[in-house]
């Protein structure tokens, strides 16, 4: 095991206890909860206000932290890349399902294909990388769509230009909200030949650290394979894996 610092894991260790206080904490509460002299906690705090991650209320006298934290978390976020975080479990995804996986954002009204793992079947889907596709008519713009506010999921409704693609393409809101919800209490989205005939598809919503979804997958094929039976078992698997990803994001799955 490696050698602990000892001064930067108490000083860490004060910063965790900071952090949980949202309303300050006083020197004596810091000394008793850490087992340090007060002499230690205090020359520990100038440290740490120092270099920006903890203030002190004038008034209160206790100490806070600041957003130095948050800034450097968002430095990280703001590095993620995507399609190299989900692309292993994209794969693995598709190896359990044997059929086409894609990996989707959002773009305004539309979901936007920026990764593929083609299966090993014999009968392909056609896709691309780049493709676009309306929000309404899809597995992973429905699945993306279900977790919008009421206000975004009718502005959507309203700006889109709502097609009839195949007899079972939904067109009527009051229905389409029916689905949504539907779709939040499965976790998953089912495209039933609704874009494209013959070709069904089961998506599921990506959630980032902020507990927003821009982001989904999902698994495609021919309607005489995606049966009721398969999507049935699928659905599992894009569950879990759509998890997997999110917690990667750094968002917290709740029990």
């Amino acid at each position: 095991m490696a050698e602990i610092v000892q001064s930067l894991d108490r000083a860490l260790n004060i910063l965790e206890i900071v952090a949980k206080n949202e309303n300050g904490i006083g020197i004596k509460e810091l000394s008793e909860q850490t087992n340090l002299h007060k002499s230690t906690v205090h020359r520990l705090l100038h440290s740490l206000i120092y270099k920006g991650f903890v203030e002190q209320n004038e008034e209160t006298g206790k100490y806070s932290i600041t957003f130095k934290l948050y800034e450097l978390g968002i430095n990280k976020i703001q590095n993620i890349d995507l399609v190299k975080i989900a692309r292993p479990y994209v794969e693995e995804l598709m190896d359990k399902v044997d059929e086409v996986v894609h990996l989707v954002v959002r773009d305004g009204n539309y979901i936007v294909y920026v990764d593929k793992v083609e299966s090993k079947n014999t009968i392909r889907m056609f896709s691309t990388i780049g493709k676009r596709t309306p929000l309404y008519c899809s597995s992973v713009g429905k699945a993306i769509t279900a977790y919008l506010s009421e206000e975004e999921v009718e502005e959507i409704w309203n700006s889109s230009d709502i097609k009839k693609f195949t007899p079972t393409t939904i067109t009527d809101f009051n229905k389409f909200k029916e689905e949504l919800e539907s779709i939040r209490k499965l976790g998953y989205a089912v495209d039933n030949e609704e874009h494209e005939i013959g070709v069904r598809c089961i998506g599921a919503p990506i959630f980032n650290i902020d507990g927003k979804v821009e982001s989904a997958i999902s698994v495609s094929g021919p309607s005489n394979r995606m049966t009721d039976e398969k999507l049935d078992e699928i659905s599992n698997y894009i569950k879990y894996y759509a998890n997997k990803i999110s917690e990667r994001l750094g968002y917290s799955i709740k029990e």
